[in-house]
This record gives structure tokens, C-alpha cells and sequence, in this order.
């Protein structure tokens, strides 16, 4: 499977200059070469396989044949303190804009793409930082389409006929990050809520238990304990899982 460069650049915007590649190691890292050789914001790498893709914490991301991974640059120059909204903007945007194909797109905190509870994609970010401030980035994204997923995982074209081809998938992928960065942030928040399928969970954390409320504007868990009180969590200090 390869992609078609010009029926992809026939979808996407002037402002977006691509690279397109049948196999990388990583997108994420193909890109900071190509920063580090003067691309600039705006630029997006794809692939349709990867062989050493990353996820959250280290983990890695299976990525065969037949998934869209695709990273794209950003300069927000933004305090390292706002660093997850990057991935939630681009979670809220992606999500929002699939939504508004007719595809029921829900978040699971915070990074997760699902579909009936079950993951369609992820998204991991990552920052070179001067000073306190976020100068260079670069969002990774990784959706099923119709590669193999495990039994948590749900594969799009399987799914749905509504997205065609590949190239309208990572079209709609770069208009949704797009949409999530330029989302002015009072509004952002609510809306990512809005689309979260973790409000109303209950959790444990250590002895004590309580039911998930929201988020806050450092993307933290907000956790109402049952004494009434309320306690956050940094994003990665609890996993929340697929059941």
C-alpha cells in the first residue's frame, strides 16, 4: 500500500508541505531530522509503516501496513507548563473534525482516539524547550485503518465507508490537528469534556476511591473522592485501561 502524493496534496492546504514515505523507523524522528535540517512548521511526515513507532511512556506502537502514522511540526512557543494541551488540542481536533463526517469519535484521557470503547488511535507528543518555553514540536499520530488491531482496537475501514482512501484519512487528520491547535483554549476544555468517556468512572488510587469529574487546564484528572474532596492527577500517573 502506498500513498498518492498528488491526490493528497489536491486535499490538504497550501501551508503544508509533505513527506511521504512507504516505511520509516518513526515518523516522530524522521521529522526531527528534517527539522534539524530547516523544515519548518508546518511540515508533515507519513507513512504507512513504521518499524520502531513509539507511544505514550515509552511504549511501543505496533504499526503495520495499512495504518496512517503521520507526524506534523509545530513552533507554539508555549510555557513547558501548557505541554499536554498540544496533545489534547490535537486529540479534540482530530476527533471533533471525524465527527463531523458522522463517525462517533470519543477521548479516553488523554491521548486515546475510540470508537464503542475501543481504541482507534493514539497520539504522542513531543518538545524541544528554551527557557521555560516550548519552542519546536512535534505531534505523532497513529490511526487504524486497515491493519490489524488487537482485541481493544477497532480498525476504521472495517467500520465505516465514509472515508474512502488513505489520502482522505490523513487529510481529515491534518485539518483536525490543525482545528484542535487554533481552538481558542475557554472553549476548549468543555469541549474535550464533552467527547471524554472516562466522566463517571470510578477509579482507586493507593486506599482511596472516587469517580472521575473532568479535567483541568494543565490536562489534569480531576478525581472526586467519596468524602466530597477533590484531588488531580498528572497525566501518566494512572491508567485507565479498555473494559
Amino acid at each position: 500500500m502506498s500513498l498518492d502524493r498528488q491526490k493528497l496534496e489536491a486535499l490538504t492546504a497550501q501551508n503544508i508541505t509533505l513527506h511521504i514515505y512507504a516505511t520509516l523507523p518513526s515518523t516522530n524522528q524522521t521529522l526531527w531530522q528534517l527539522i534539524k535540517e530547516g523544515a519548518k512548521p508546518g511540515s508533515v511526515v507519513i507513512a504507512t509503516q513504521q518499524t520502531a513507532g513509539r507511544g505514550q511512556r515509552g511504549h511501543q506502537w505496533y504499526s503495520p501496513r495499512g495504518g496512517l502514522y503521520l507526524s506534523y511540526a509545530l513552533a507554539p512557543n508555549i510555557p513547558v507548563s501548557e505541554s499536554f494541551q498540544l496533545t489534547l488540542r490535537t486529540a479534540w481536533g482530530i476527533a471533533t473534525t471525524l465527527n463531523t463526517l458522522g463517525i462517533s469519535v470519543q477521548l479516553k484521557w488523554l491521548n486515546d482516539l475510540v470508537i464503542n470503547r475501543r481504541k482507534l488511535g493514539g497520539i504522542l507528543t513531543e518538545t524541544k524547550v528554551n527557557q521555560g518555553i516550548i519552542t519546536k514540536a512535534v505531534v505523532g499520530v497513529g490511526i487504524n485503518w486497515t491493519n490489524p488491531v488487537p482485541e481493544t482496537g477497532i480498525n476504521l475501514s472495517s467500520f465505516i465507508n465514509t472515508i474512502p482512501n488513505l489520502e482522505m484519512l490523513a487529510a481529515i487528520t491534518i485539518q483536525g490537528i490543525e482545528r484542535g491547535i487554533n481552538e481558542p483554549v475557554a472553549n476548549l476544555l468543555p469541549a474535550y469534556e464533552q467527547l471524554l468517556i472516562n466522566i463517571g468512572q470510578k477509579v482507586t488510587v493507593g486506599d482511596r476511591s472516587g469517580v472521575i469529574i473532568g479535567i483541568t487546564d494543565t490536562c489534569d484528572l480531576r478525581l472526586r473522592l467519596e468524602d466530597n474532596s477533590e484531588i488531580h492527577l498528572a497525566p501518566g500517573s494512572l491508567s485507565l485501561g479498555y473494559n
